[in-house]
């Protein structure tokens, strides 16, 4: 009877699968907004941050970021078909600026696994600067939900706070 037991215990610990369960951790507070060529109140704007071979992508369309004071926070709808996205990527090697602002497409890295985000909200609260002659952004995250193409749902987003960006407010020449 012990044998039997013991075969049992052998062929249920060796018959399991975790079905590939990958728990992410999302950790991109240590690093800075990115962007090409600065951000702009006068088009949409494309943001991301590098964490050696992940990036985190904020798409946010025309008007998103203004040069005015904001009363609050602005609260922008994030989905995988709207004008505002999330993006997580993962990569075959670390990943540079150039990957995203390159005139001719960079071919590596190459991209390992890309996850939309499907819901959750971009708030932006914008202050005029001490100096008077800028506006600062800031940018947070908020319940993002990225599903993987397995259907795992990634647990651990501390990503809250997207960080800081900057606008100029041109300066009016008179004449």
């Amino acid at each position: 009877m012990k044998k039997f037991f013991l075969f049992g215990v052998l062929i249920f610990l060796l018959a399991c699968d975790d079905g590939d369960l990958q728990i992410e951790t999302l950790d991109f507070d240590s690093t800075t907004i990115q962007t090409c060529e600065g951000v702009s109140v006068d088009t949409g704007n494309l943001l991301f941050k590098l964490n050696a071979t992940e990036a985190l992508i904020l798409e946010l369309p025309f008007g998103a970021i203004r040069n005015e004071a904001s009363e609050g926070s602005t609260e922008y709808a994030v989905s995988a078909t709207g004008t505002v996205k999330v993006t997580y990527r993962t990569f075959s090697d670390n990943v540079s600026t150039t990957y995203f602002c390159a005139d001719i497409p960079v071919t590596t890295p190459t991209v390992l696994d890309e996850i939309i985000a499907e819901g959750g909200s971009v708030f932006i609260t914008s202050t005029l600067s001490a100096d008077e002659l800028s506006y600062n952004h800031v940018i947070e995250l908020s319940a993002i939900s990225l599903v993987t193409s397995k259907d795992v749902r990634i647990t651990d987003l501390s990503i809250n706070n997207f960080g800081t960006v900057t606008t100029e407010i041109p300066i009016e020449e008179e004449g």
